[in-house]
């Protein structure tokens, strides 16, 4: 399985067609579930925002993943396919990875290092989660860009230069209207970006800001949340409020034009001799573009924030160029992290083989010296699994150092074929570990505590050797130094092996076909 993202942003595709392929509400729920339980797709989280729509999965063939993704998005927006694929990108496996780091930092938005991102993402990881489309792969992947995002913003700052789309908005209105400090300003919609935009202006000093929305309590609320003179009116009071108003901001989940050019001409835009600014931070858009054929009205929308010069604008390029290194640097560890985790299980199951050889011997040994007393027993069996261990741990060990570079999984081939492994015992002892742990495909475990210094990834089952065999508890008669000499998975009691090693044998003689030179 191999994780994929098919999606389309402000970069690839005009604010047109982000309009028309724009998902939310019921729409994004039915989307992801369908595909989620589409052909060649195991796992699925959808990042819908007013720049970008990404599809983020986990499928077993790429071409039939990409396929299916892309005629289901073409599908729920009603965009033909023909014309969504020609705006269409795709990333895969390691590059997908990178994409995700890079998506949660703000590398990937309109305006680079907005933190809005963060949020976004999260809503989408929780919607994939309480929707039950988030596995383990895409639980790990999701769950580290959201770390990776937060480092970024906390060691080099890149929110607070960027802060977001609406600061870049109201620079531009800056160079219409001048300083904000003595404007009327008017404010449509009462979500998070309008929240936002009225709480810059109450800071830069704002004569008035009026709020407009259609639930009147929330426009209180964040009319009383202002230091700055504030008022909140009904839908139905706009025109009024539209006459007065200098800075004019809208970003409502309308489906259909707020304000056109009609209605602010009635309200005396373009002829009563004041220069109007009208930003639009809403997609669909909130406002008619033929605002802009009135005198003295200028108005910019998502796209015309979308240039180099005002990405420039909003920060500066050494804090882009660090968080491209954090980027890099996380991505790294991550897949050094998760192909070392992927031979795992060939370790288990060496080990586990191994506990079951101990096993059998210590049986015909107890059948040919039936006399040994229980003392002697136990230090003979003692004995011949610390030398057991002591012959794994170098193989066991390195090898999991070299499945950490690309190419690594050939060396947990080369672990099974010399010691003739099951084919399938690497597959019983993940999913027995998935059992243990108590969630099943599908279901995301929770990350490691706060501050634990733990890797995202250390609770999902790739790291199934810890999870499995490292996590139990450590034999009373071990010492320090045997734990030194032995692999991490020489903490676990002698008991714990051999009941790994029977449960291992018995999933794999259930489900693996006869080999060459077994009795069938």
């Amino acid at each position: 399985m191999s994780v994929l993202v098919v999606g389309l942003s402000h970069r690839s595709a005009p604010v047109a067609l982000l309009e028309r392929a724009a998902v939310t509400g019921d729409d994004l729920a039915k989307l992801l579930h369908a595909v989620h339980e589409s052909a060649n797709v195991a796992e699925a989280a959808i990042v819908s925002t007013c720049n970008r729509v990404e599809v983020y999965a986990v499928v077993d063939k790429f071409h039939g993943g990409v396929s299916a993704i892309s005629e289901l998005m073409a599908l729920h927006s009603g965009v033909p396919l023909e014309d969504l694929s020609r705006h269409l990108y795709v990333h895969y496996e390691e590059r997908a990875v990178q994409h995700a780091f890079a998506v949660a930092c703000g590398l990937e938005s309109m305006v680079v290092g907005e933190g809005q991102i963060l949020g976004q993402l999260r809503q989408a990881f929780r919607l994939a989660q309480d929707e039950g489309t988030l596995g383990r792969d895409l639980h790990d992947v999701l769950q580290q860009a959201l770390r990776v995002g937060k480092r970024a913003h906390h060691e080099t700052g890149i929110d607070q230069a960027g802060a977001s789309l609406v600061s870049v908005g109201l620079d531009v209105a800056v160079r219409h209207l001048g300083p904000l400090d003595g404007v009327r300003a008017l404010v449509v919609g009462a979500g998070s970006m309008s929240s936002l935009a009225a709480a810059t202006l109450s800071r830069a000093g704002a004569r008035e800001v009026v709020i407009a929305n259609r639930t009147r309590a929330n426009a209180v609320r964040l009319a009383a949340s202002l230091d700055v003179p504030a008022r909140a009116v009904d839908l139905t009071d706009l025109d009024a409020a539209l006459a007065d108003a200098d800075l004019i901001v809208s970003c409502t989940g309308a489906t259909g034009l707020v304000l056109t050019a009609g209605r602010l001409a009635a309200a005396g835009a373009g002829a009563d001799g004041r220069a109007r600014f009208l930003l639009d931070l809403a997609l669909p858009h909130d406002i008619d573009r033929a605002v802009r054929d009135l005198p003295g009205v200028a108005l910019a929308g998502l796209d015309d924030l979308s240039t180099a010069e005002e990405a420039a604008h909003a920060v500066g390029p050494r804090a882009v160029e660090a968080v491209r290194r954090i980027v890099h640097d996380e991505v790294a560890a991550y897949l050094s992290a998760a192909r070392a985790a992927a031979v795992a299980p060939t370790v288990v199951a060496l080990r586990a083989k191994a506990a079951g050889v101990v096993d059998a011997e210590l049986a015909r040994l107890t059948g040919r010296l039936p006399d040994l007393d229980d003392r002697d027993r136990k230090e003979i069996a003692q004995t011949v699994r610390r030398v057991v261990d002591k012959l794994l741990h170098a193989p066991t060990v390195r090898v999991k150092e070299l499945a950490a570079a690309p190419g690594g999984d050939s060396y947990a081939d080369a672990l099974r074929e010399l010691f003739d492994l099951d084919p399938k015992a690497p597959e019983a002892v993940a999913r027995a570990d998935i059992g243990e742990g108590g969630a099943g495909d599908g279901e995301a475990r929770p990350g490691p505590a706060a501050g634990s210094g733990a890797p995202p990834w250390s609770g999902s089952a790739r790291t199934v050797e810890e999870t499995g065999a490292a996590a139990a508890a450590p034999a009373p008669a071990a010492t320090a130094a045997d734990c030194a000499e032995a692999d991490c998975v020489s903490t676990t009691t002698v008991e714990d092996v051999a009941a790994r090693a029977a449960s291992v044998r018995a999933v794999s003689a259930r489900d693996a076909a006869p080999r060459n030179g077994d009795e069938s």
